[in-house]
């Protein structure tokens, strides 16, 4: 299947590591040009070097500062001229159980995940084409609570509720507006999650297909959902997870 990604631009927040590396390299080797962003200077421009400076540029940036995604959206319209979509993409908030975050903790992740995410949205949208399309990386405890992760469990439905929202309004226009719940992937975050062996064992066990998913599996479902060949999907939360979520 041809996805007709040829000379189309995305952005790629999170796009130096885990799931966002996934999903930019799979974009470039479709075809589409992409602007990663991270906040590590060393990691970003290495990334540029991997997926070639000609079909990546990137930013070094935080989902936390408000002036990050109008410097995103710019550094994609003086790169490469116009903006086709983004995969919104944050690392996870500190694990822990609900009652012994504090305060700060609950408003440093509202910033990054939360709001960092509206931010791009909002700033992207006014500079995508027809038929553009934003993908935010949520989670499957969009769904189901994951045991450990209380903020997360907190802030990703309330994101999931808004992509559907965003769908809804930009959907006469033509732009798509999707959710991702990654299961349990191979990331560096995931791993680290899962350093006891025998808790890895017990997930593993979990999951139908009885492994981990490796993050270039994902990145090849965003990267379709965000192509032109997905054109009647929106309003959606799509899981990749190996048939882990027990909901419908």
């Amino acid at each position: 299947m041809d996805l007709t990604l040829a000379g189309r631009v995305y952005l790629v927040t999170g796009g130096t590591r885990g799931l966002g590396r996934a999903t930019a390299s799979c974009l470039v080797e479709e075809g589409a040009r992409v602007v990663v962003s991270g906040r590590d200077a060393a990691s970003v421009e290495q990334t540029v070097s991997a997926l070639g400076d000609q079909h990546c540029a990137g930013v070094v940036a935080d989902n936390a500062d408000p002036a990050t995604a109008e410097r995103l959206v710019r550094a994609a319209l003086d790169r490469f001229g116009r903006l086709d979509g983004a995969l919104i993409s944050v690392g996870g908030p500190p694990p822990g159980p609900a009652l012994a975050a504090t305060d700060e903790q609950w408003r440093a992740a509202f910033e990054s995940v939360f709001l960092g995410a509206v931010r791009v949205a909002r700033a992207a949208v006014p500079a995508l084409t027809d038929g553009g399309a934003l993908a935010f990386v949520l989670s499957t405890s969009t769904r189901s609570p994951i045991a450990g992760l209380a903020i997360s469990n907190g802030l990703r439905p309330g994101l999931a509720m808004l992509a559907k929202t965003m769908a809804d309004e930009l959907g006469p226009r033509g732009v798509r507006v999707l959710g991702l719940l990654p299961g349990r992937l191979a990331t560096d975050r995931t791993l680290s999650l899962d350093a006891d062996e025998q808790a890895r064992r017990g997930n593993e066990n979990a999951i139908p297909l009885r492994r981990y998913g490796d993050p270039a599996e994902f990145g090849r479902v965003a990267t379709f959902v965000l192509s032109p060949a997905a054109s009647y999907l929106t309003g959606c939360m799509i899981p990749v997870d190996g048939g882990a979520l027990r909901t419908i």
